[in-house]
Parts: C-alpha cells; sequence; structure tokens
C-alpha cells in the first residue's frame, strides 16, 4: 500500500469523529473524507515537485531536518497565538504551514530511507489506540469511559511503560544489561535516574527556556541547589566570562562572522562556534536558575520584553517616516528614549 493510499484508507468515513450521540458531525463524510485525502494528496505531491533535484527550488532542496527547526518553533507558535486570539481564518492557515512542516520533514526522511508520512500517520494512529484502552480495547473498566482521572492516570502509566521499554531497547543496542546506564565521571555504572528520564520526557516537550525552569526546580527538589542567591551569581559572572572568552576565540578564528546590517552573523562550523554557543547556553540557563530563587517567569519576563521593545520600535519608526537608513546610533537612540518616556508616561509611570 502506498504512503497515499495507507492515509486515505485511516480517513475513511468509519474513522471521523463522531459526537456523544454517536452521530457523525459532517454531513457527508464518506465526501469529506475522500476530500480529505485529496487535499493531502496535492500538498504531499507539492512538496515531492519542491524537493525534486531536476527543476524543484533551491531553497527546498538544501533544507534538513535540523535548518528546519526554526520554522516547525515559529509554525507551533504562531498556531498558539491564532487559538489564543481566537481567530479561525488565522488559525486554518497556521495549522495549514504546520502541516507543510510535517509533509516535508516526511520527505526528507523518506530521501533518506527513514520513514516516510504513512509511517508517521500509523504511528500516531497506533499510539492513540494503546493509549486508550478505554475506548478501543475489549475489556473495558465499568468506570474508565468516563472518568477523566481515571483516563489520566491510564495515560501515564502507558507513557511510563513506553519509556521503559524505550530504555531496555537502547540499553540493549549498546550491548549493555538495562538495570545500568552510562558510566559515571570514574567510569563506575550508575543505576537508570528516573528523576533524568522524566526530566529529558519533559524538556522534549516545552520550549528552551520553559525547559530549563522544569529541569533545574526538579533538580533543586531533589538537592542539587545553592545555599543562597548569591551563590547563584556567582555562576552567572562565571559563565559570563567564559561565554566573552568563547566568543573572542570564534571571532578570531572566523568561526563567527559579522554579518551585513540587518542580517544575522553567518554560522561557522569551526569547533570553536559550537564552544561559545555551549558558553551561551550555560549562561542561559543560570540566568533561568536567577529568575527560579526570585519566583519569576523567564518566558513571560522575555515575552514582555519582546513586547515592549516592538511598541518602543514602533515609534521609532513613526519618528523617523519608517525610514531608518543612514541614522547614526546616536539619533537612534535618543528616540529610543523619547520612546520609552513616552509609554512611561500614557501609563501613568515616572
Amino acid at each position: 500500500m502506498t504512503a497515499l493510499a495507507s492515509i486515505s484508507a485511516m480517513a475513511s468515513p468509519e474513522s471521523q469523529p463522531h459526537g456523544a450521540d454517536g452521530a457523525s458531525h459532517t454531513t457527508e463524510p464518506g465526501s469529506t473524507a475522500a476530500a480529505n485525502a485529496a487535499a493531502l494528496a496535492e500538498l504531499v505531491a507539492i512538496v515531492d515537485r519542491l524537493r525534486d533535484p531536476q527543476g524543484g527550488c533551491p531553497w527546498d532542496l538544501e533544507q534538513t531536518h535540523r535548518s528546519l527547526i526554526p520554522y516547525v518553533l515559529e509554525e507551533a507558535h504562531e498556531v498558539a497565538d491564532a487559538i489564543r486570539h481566537g481567530d479561525a481564518e488565522q488559525l486554518q492557515d497556521e495549522l495549514g504551514d504546520l502541516l507543510l512542516q510535517v509533509v516535508l520533514h516526511a520527505r526528507i526522511a523518506s530521501e533518506a530511507g527513514q520513514f516516510d508520512l504513512a509511517a508517521i500517520a500509523r504511528g500516531i494512529s497506533a499510539k492513540l489506540v494503546r493509549r486508550h484502552p478505554h475506548v478501543f480495547a475489549e475489556a473495558k473498566a465499568a468506570d474508565s469511559a468516563t472518568d477523566i482521572a481515571a483516563v489520566r492516570r491510564s495515560w501515564e502509566a502507558i507513557k511510563a511503560e513506553e519509556r521503559a521499554q524505550r530504555r531496555h531497547r537502547a540499553s540493549a543496542d549498546a550491548n549493555q544489561p538495562a538495570t545500568q546506564a552510562a558510566a559515571s565521571i570514574d567510569n563506575t555504572p550508575q543505576p537508570l535516574s528516573p528523576l533524568s528520564d522524566r526530566l529529558a520526557e519533559k524538556a522534549r516537550s516545552l520550549p528552551a527556556l520553559a525547559g530549563a525552569m522544569a529541569i533545574s526546580r526538579q533538580a533543586a527538589a531533589a538537592g542539587f541547589e545553592w545555599d543562597d542567591l548569591d551563590g547563584v551569581w556567582a555562576k552567572v559572572h562565571e559563565e559570563l566570562e567564559e561565554l566573552k572568552e568563547a566568543v573572542a576565540l570564534a571571532w578570531s578564528e572566523g568561526g563567527i562572522q559579522a554579518g551585513s546590517p540587518g542580517r544575522p552573523p553567518a554560522r561557522g562550523d569551526s569547533a570553536a562556534r559550537a564552544h561559545a554557543e555551549t558558553e551561551l547556553g550555560d549562561v542561559l540557563f543560570t540566568l533561568v536558575n536567577v529568575g527560579r530563587w526570585c519566583r519569576l517567569d523567564p518566558e513571560e519576563a522575555l515575552a514582555g520584553t519582546n513586547h515592549r521593545f516592538l511598541d518602543r520600535f514602533s515609534r521609532l519608526e513613526a519618528a523617523l517616516g519608517g525610514d531608518l537608513e543612514g541614522r547614526n546610533i546616536q539619533e537612534l537612540e535618543a528616540l529610543w528614549q523619547q520612546a520609552k518616556a513616552a509609554i512611561r508616561a500614557e501609563a501613568g509611570e515616572h
């Protein structure tokens, strides 16, 4: 069965959602399923054409799983933003952009002989069936279909079992007993850490800043913690000095190259550049710990800064008629401070 045929079969009328009364919420489920399959087939064909070495799009052809990470994150955040604003038309558009990412990653993986779109669909279908025994299993607990708490407990228990199975497979692949993890610093085998496993799973589902906060909170609760806030600040300054040194080295070796105005710096492939990026991550992670100690949310803090920056920048642009070209930094800074003062005055701040 081809990828599209497999997906079409899964989109058959029998698989369409039904309401609590058992009735379909589409007037013609058969035609709806066919339309869904046809629309998806069209998207797959377009992506195939874009990735065709003969006459495809140069930009699409050079993309990899890794190069597309920023786009996946961007589209997911734009979907969330459309939901928050209750904008159905925008949500439809953003979901399409996110679906494109799925199809594009499937195509890239298919070219490498790894998996295809049908494998993705079959995988999530199997997972949903496996994690909903109260719906799909022949034997159902009396209260499981209506008790939300029971459903959640079952879901978490099944996920925990899946994680254990993955650990067992990974351990077997490494020719290592399932009860042991990687060696410690002195090469002594250590038992698997349930906390580390849970944190790794949690961090995968969160933005980087929120993931860092979740990890640091749990690590601190387990006892991996500074004695006081002064210790955290000392670590911030230590990591900042290491970042400065790493950036200076990468810059001197050409691993970090200046970009033209308005463009990001070019990414070199040097080990020095990779080290500088690592040190930047260490600084950010330590600053997240400052937020944790002070009960400040770094995700909300940065979102607020982004909003304030855009508010001030829009006023700066308006003051210059939208043309920043050729302006010196002193003039721009003066207008920036004026914008800040105007916003504070409007908010009744002094």
